[in-house]
């Protein structure tokens, strides 16, 4: 029952067998994913890679056939601006660094997305005062150092700072974090 489906009230039904690939399929897949999602070349070019190959595996073809398209259509879309992996980088690091993400920590998540490292690496680095206030909005997310209970604070305190080491921030300013208030701080 691995390829069935279940529909309210009607039992199973077979799975719908992918689609043969075309340039055109390829075009429409592609511009379908973009109204859904930002993503940079490198994640676009992966989703198309994933349909190419579920489809070759179903119909018996090989993958490397539809190379040429696959490229052509992800360079049509760079070219028209539907796909912008700075924009998109710039967006995302600056998502992760209010949501308490580390300068080390956007980068990795930017370059997993598919950016460039070196595009990934110069967004994500970020001055002191923007790396403390990304690891005051961590501190304070998981309850740590100025926002734990101030009974266990002092018994804690190797907890969070390795905690936020874990989270990719430096020694310097987990400290100050752990050791600060949480009065005024953010």
């Amino acid at each position: 029952m691995a390829d069935q489906t279940t529909r309210p009230g009607q039992g199973p039904r077979p799975a719908r067998a992918p689609r043969r690939i075309t340039a055109d399929y390829l075009q429409r897949a592609a511009l379908h994913y973009l109204e859904r999602y930002a993503a940079p070349a490198g994640q676009l070019r992966r989703v198309l890679a994933r349909k190419i190959a579920m489809s070759c595996r179903h119909h018996g073809e090989d993958p490397a056939l539809h190379t040429a398209a696959l490229d052509a259509v992800i360079a049509r879309c760079v070219a028209t601006g539907l796909v912008d992996d700075r924009r998109f980088a710039e967006g995302r690091a600056a998502t992760l660094r209010r949501k308490g993400q580390s300068s080390r920590a956007v980068a990795a998540r930017l370059a997993a997305k598919g950016v460039s490292r070196e595009l990934a690496s110069e967004l994500a680095m970020a001055e002191a005062g923007e790396e403390k206030a990304a690891a005051l909005v961590a501190a304070k997310r998981r309850r740590l150092g100025p926002w734990r209970d101030a009974a266990q604070r002092g018994a804690c305190r190797q907890k969070d700072l390795a905690t936020l080491a874990r989270l990719g921030f430096d020694f310097a300013t987990a400290r100050s974090v752990i050791d600060g208030d949480a009065e005024g701080e953010i």
